[in-house]
């Protein structure tokens, strides 16, 4: 590395001031001038700077392969894609964030969280788990998986008073109507770019 970059790398908050002020503050005898502790500073910062970025290999990771799986791919077929291409925890596009998904992934959990605290409630730890685990079964069978919908459905159960009292309509309002304004936040904001396009497929 040489000596222009250890000296761009540098941090440039430092003063004199603060170089006497250590030097006070250490103990014992440094026979040293401000300016020489000055560059020291600045050398090892540069260094350990350089060292740091090393470590992170940001290049790597910026570049590291995206593979798609077909639109009405199930994890199933995103777990083989890995497979195929013999890659580890590799990012995977699955292409599920659809409005389709979005909307009816809340919903329906929205609506088997409330009737799991209504058949279940007496015992929060069994309706929480129910509630949980069938949004996730049936959001898989209906081509809705959506991974937020299971909070969505453990909050019918876990949600207070203010939840259980809405009833069913907790699957209209907050459920359904805070799953439409996101998609259609989600449409105004990805579709500003005129490279950018959002969503691939609405069902």
């Amino acid at each position: 590395m040489s000596s222009t970059n250890l000296r761009e790398c540098a941090p440039v908050d430092i003063s004199d001031d603060d170089v006497m002020a250590a030097m006070e503050a250490m103990q014992g005898y440094i026979d040293i001038t401000p300016s020489d502790f000055m560059e020291v500073y600045r050398v090892a910062y540069a260094l350990a700077h350089e060292r740091m970025m090393n470590a992170l290999k940001a290049a790597d990771i910026m570049t590291t392969p995206v593979h798609a799986v077909d639109a009405d791919a199930d994890l199933v077929a995103a777990a083989t894609l890995l497979a195929e291409k013999g890659v580890s925890g590799a990012p995977v596009i699955a292409r599920w964030p659809r409005p389709r998904n979005l909307i009816g992934g809340h919903v329906l959990s929205a609506i088997l969280g409330v009737a799991a605290f209504q058949f279940l409630g007496q015992m929060p730890w069994l309706a929480a788990a129910t509630a949980v685990s069938t949004a996730i079964a049936l959001m898989h069978l209906t081509k809705t998986l959506h991974p937020p919908g299971g909070a969505t459905a453990l909050i019918a159960v876990i949600g207070g008073d203010a939840v259980h009292q809405l009833g069913y309509l907790y699957a209209l309002i907050p459920a359904g109507s805070g799953a439409l304004i996101m998609l259609i936040v989600g449409l105004l904001i990805n579709n500003l770019a005129p490279n950018r396009r959002y969503p691939e497929f609405w069902l």
